[in-house]
């Protein structure tokens, strides 16, 4: 990082992405998500980064889908347009976690689209978090759309979850690691370098060794 690949503004035009292809819609969509996610149950996160963060939960959640499904909406474009860069805001606050710091590792290691491997970690990872932060994940499980009534905030954290996974389904992500070709017998490599990764270093628990191996052992 230095100050002077930083860009002074960003351009955010729904126009310009109305030809963009469903799968990278989706990927970039679900990158959205997970930067906003981690925001919010950063050890670093603030008050200022948490109106970002779940205001750009509802938006993707209410959004993505449509953006997928009908790429020349423009309305779904837009919406998604303001709810990446809210994410981005948050994010470049509150910093991420273990999702990002593993999927750094998956795209260099094996050459595969980021937000795709984002989105295949982000409930296993969030379901590692939930050990410590069930409250933050139960307002995620809010801003996807889930009613969390009557739930503790374990049920609802798991509600969320499962919110998550779907979104990730409706979209079209690969259910699991295996269908991206990830081996079994890189995990130890691939959690060393994972925890060598600054993103990490916000994560609301901080993992062993192992801990990461079973991250990915249940994503595969």
């Amino acid at each position: 990082m230095d100050k002077n690949v930083t860009p002074i503004i960003s351009v955010n035009d729904p126009e310009l992405m109305l030809a963009k292809p469903a799968s990278l819609t989706a990927a970039t969509g679900m990158d959205a998500l997970t930067h906003a996610i981690e925001a919010y149950v950063s050890i670093a996160a603030t008050p200022v980064t948490d109106a970002s963060a779940i205001k750009a939960i509802e938006m993707i959640q209410a959004n993505l889908r449509e953006a997928v499904a009908n790429g020349d909406n423009l309305e779904a474009r837009d919406n998604m347009a303001y709810a990446q860069f809210m994410a981005g805001m948050a994010f470049n606050n509150a910093s991420l976690g273990y999702v990002h710091a593993i999927a750094h590792q998956l795209g260099g290691f094996y050459d595969l689209p980021h937000g795709v491997c984002n989105a295949v970690l982000l409930p296993h990872v969030q379901q590692y978090n939930a050990q410590v932060a069930p409250a933050r994940l139960a307002d995620v499980a809010r801003a996807m759309g889930v009613d969390t009534a009557g739930m503790s905030d374990e049920q609802a954290a798991n509600a969320g979850l499962d919110a998550i996974r779907q979104l990730s389904k409706d979209v079209s992500i690969p259910a699991g690691l295996e269908e991206l070709g990830v081996k079994r017998d890189d995990f130890d490599v691939l959690a060393e370098n994972a925890l060598k990764d600054a993103c990490g270093f916000t994560n609301p628990k901080q993992a062993t060794h192992d801990e990461i191996v079973g991250i990915l052992a249940a994503a595969l």
